[in-house]
């Protein structure tokens, strides 16, 4: 990493600063779960002051790009990978990678489909849906915004689902066995970056969900938004020879 600051420009030097480390970042010059090179090391090999160099750390850790330790250092923030060949929801993909989901509820109730949701529902006009909408984090960090939809005749009381839909399912007898899921790499809209933490217009991983109980029907169509800095959605490929 060899870029030079320019002290002649009118954008701040801790800006300048920021890009450069967030290029390098999103090229891997130090892979997730790694120490970047202490302050003074940065500091020198850039030509700046420490306090520049940690106003540019303070903003890529508001974005949460790294993770700054007291007394440790600065090390670049995990990614998560989400194997698209296994049926799962989010607590329990990130249960078993020992970390600690939460949830924050935006909505969650009864209400009128919507026609996308009875088309994807399989529903007639006029008929009810519960709705949750949340956002999902991991460590107290938002990961996700996910907008269910199930059939009411299937979750009447949606109130009583608490930080797993899927658990609740399960306990229900309506586990889903199988899922389509499509994904499409879209800009985050002013709300979803909000609800994030990330900034307007940062590409977000856009993920549609239907999944179907064991007869068939349609369970859930879910619509969801992952940091596309947080999250890699891995498929194993094999050859059909």
């Amino acid at each position: 990493m060899h870029a030079k600051l320019n002290t002649h420009s009118a954008t701040p030097l801790y800006l300048q600063l920021e890009a450069v480390l967030r290029e390098a970042l999103a090229s891997d010059t130090w892979k997730a779960g790694e120490a970047m090179p202490p302050e003074r090391e940065l500091a020198n090999q850039f030509g700046v002051s420490r306090l520049t160099l940690r106003k540019a750390l303070e903003r890529l850790e508001a974005q949460g790009l790294v993770q700054r330790r007291q007394g440790s250092g600065t090390y670049v923030a995990p990614r998560l990978e989400q194997p698209l060949s296994t049926l799962t929801g989010f607590s329990e993909d990130m249960r078993a990678r020992g970390l600690e989901p939460k949830v924050r509820w935006l909505k969650r109730g009864l209400f009128t489909a919507s026609p996308e949701e009875v088309l994807a529902l399989s529903l007639s006009p006029g008929e009810k849906v519960a709705r949750l909408e949340r956002v999902r984090s991991a460590q107290g960090e938002p990961m996700a915004v996910e907008r269910a939809a199930l059939p009411a005749h299937l979750l009447p009381n949606p109130e009583e689902v608490k930080d797993s839909l899927y658990a609740y399912l399960e306990s229900k007898g309506l586990r889903p066995v199988r899922a389509l899921q499509r994904l499409r790499a879209v800009a985050a809209s002013r709300q979803e970056a909000e609800l994030l933490g990330i900034r307007a217009d940062e590409p977000v991983l856009y993920i549609e969900r239907l999944s179907y109980l064991a007869d068939g029907s349609v369970l859930e169509f879910t619509r969801s938004h992952y940091r596309g800095d947080r999250y890699d959605f891995v498929a194993e490929l094999r050859s059909n020879r």
